[in-house]
């Protein structure tokens, strides 16, 4: 994010606290249901455009006639008062519709609030909002997260957004089919579900032309699952912005229910789960406790994890760096289960840095598919040392923006550029297991280690139990060498000393 981005926001959320408005996620609420609100007169704007070019009618058209005057272009200039009128008797209401009665948006927004209560903050909020870039994805995904790093308890909640270079590194690796059913127990605001879709929407765009199939993308391909309330909200709002219809995006504490009813439904799971505490054996569910009994929430997600998955389900988890080594019994029988009871594909080894200003807790990224049967025969590691920003609370961009991220323009990077960002070597790296990577050394920054040796090794995942260092070659010189030039030396020493007394007479 630029400067001048940062400085509209912190305008925006002083305007809020000086209006009234001082509970952070309230703010967030707030300034997202605006933002949203815009953002829907942006796209059809651009139907109406399609629409002007092609002289065919609007495709799904997101106003009716009737709600012509609800749409921000034409409110945004209104008398404050009329405009505060207007949004809580007019806007508000039909934005808790929108989408239809019956979706989860809507059955989300039920319970939504306004509160924003006096015209001069509206008009302010709105005269803000409207001078903010929201054309790009990515922008309103940074704009996410800079609000949400204001939050104090952020990572004490786990609340905290997933960096978006990093959900699109997971993603690309994952490469999720249009067949698939995702689904993101932990979702917050539903970045790996917008991600997800947003790479089936490029890599399968013809695919989605069946109606069948546009049916599955937009009802039952997409499942979020979180257990705050504000949350849901956000991230339903992120999926209806990014075109997706009607997504599962429901309430569910996952650790504390039962999940039978969801039980080997999925195919692909991409998540970050909170990892930040432990839970009382008494408010977890019991059939998680049957397979490990520990109150660590990282590892009763992984084993939740294997039972939301079907068989030849996959499983791109974010695991805090003690999950690969811990020496306790629940972290050796989960780090068991995955090697020898289904199939641990991959430890992608993440900088400390990457959650920063959020925490600086250590990381990585485990891909496991499930089998029930083993399969792991050898596990490919890899060591990021930089993902192209700086590794400090600033997170400062160390490249241009098309050199960041796990795709970048113009071919691969040099041997500078990569030392700043590894994530395209990370992706390279993985499309060749099958091949070059079988060859790699210890030594270097990704390789192979066999199941029988992480066996041997009590089944720990921290790739420094397995990565060789390599010590420079030192040229050892003879001793007889070495005292002959001493002795050179000497005389050298002592001609210099007689020279000295010569002169001095």
């Amino acid at each position: 994010m630029t400067g001048e981005l940062k400085s509209k926001i912190d305008r925006l959320w002083d305007a809020f606290w000086s209006g009234g408005i001082s509970n952070p996620l309230e703010v967030i609420e707030q300034i997202t249901y605006l933002m949203f609100i815009r953002r829907l007169d942006q796209l059809q704007q651009a139907k109406e455009r399609k629409a002007s070019r092609t002289g065919k009618p609007i495709e799904f058209p997101i106003y009716a006639e009737d709600s012509q005057p609800l749409r921000w272009s034409v409110f945004q200039n209104k008398d404050p008062e009329d405009m505060l009128t207007l949004l809580r008797d007019g806007v508000f209401p039909w934005l808790q519709k929108l989408g239809g009665e019956d979706s989860t948006y809507a059955h989300h927004m039920k319970d939504a609030r306004f509160t924003i209560t006096t015209p001069n903050l509206l008009s302010k909020a709105v005269s803000m909002i409207s001078d903010l870039d929201m054309g790009d994805t990515d922008a309103k995904g940074d704009l996410y997260e800079y609000m949400l790093g204001k939050i104090a308890t952020a990572g004490q909640n786990g609340q905290f957004r997933t960096p978006r270079h990093i959900i699109r590194l997971i993603v690309e690796m994952m490469a999720p089919q249009p067949g698939d059913e995702i689904c993101d127990p932990a979702c917050g605001t539903a970045g790996f579900l917008v991600a997800a879709a947003e790479h089936v929407s490029d890599k399968h765009r013809e695919a989605l032309l069946d109606p069948a199939q546009r049916k599955h993308f937009n009802e039952s391909m997409f499942h979020g699952f979180d257990f705050d309330s504000t949350m849901l909200r956000i991230g339903s709002m992120n999926m209806l912005l990014h075109s997706i219809e009607n997504p599962d995006i429901r309430y569910r504490d996952s650790l504390g229910e039962n999940v039978a009813d969801d039980a080997s439904r999925y195919s692909m799971i991409l998540a970050n789960p909170p990892f930040a505490g432990s839970l009382d054996y008494e408010v977890t569910a019991d059939d998680l406790q049957k397979v490990v009994k520990t109150k660590k929430t990282e590892l009763l997600f992984l084993v939740l994890f294997l039972r939301l998955l079907k068989n030849g389900g996959r499983a791109a988890v974010i695991v805090p760096d003690g999950v690969l080594f811990g020496s306790s019994k629940a972290h050796k029988t989960v780090r068991k289960l995955l090697v020898d009871d289904h199939k641990l594909d991959a430890v992608v080894k993440l900088p400390s840095g990457v959650f920063k200003p959020y925490a600086g807790v250590s990381t990585a990224i485990l891909f496991f598919t499930k089998t029930n049967s083993g399969g792991t025969d050898q596990v490919w590691f890899y060591d990021v040392t930089a993902d192209g920003l700086s590794l400090d609370d600033k997170r400062t961009p160390l490249l241009d923006e098309e050199k960041l991220g796990p795709l970048v323009d113009g071919g691969a990077l040099t041997d500078d550029e990569h030392a700043k960002n590894n994530l395209p070597d990370v992706l390279a790296r993985w499309h060749r297991r099958g091949g070059s990577e079988q060859e790699r050394a210890r030594t270097e920054q990704s390789f192979f280690v066999p199941k029988d040796e992480i066996v041997a090794q009590d089944y720990d995942l921290s790739i420094n139990r397995y990565k060789e260092i390599v010590h420079e070659e030192v040229e050892h010189r003879a001793p007889g060498e070495i005292l002959e030039e001493l002795d050179c030396i000497e005389a050298e020493i002592q001609q210099g000393m007689s020279d000295l007394k010569g002169m001095l007479g």
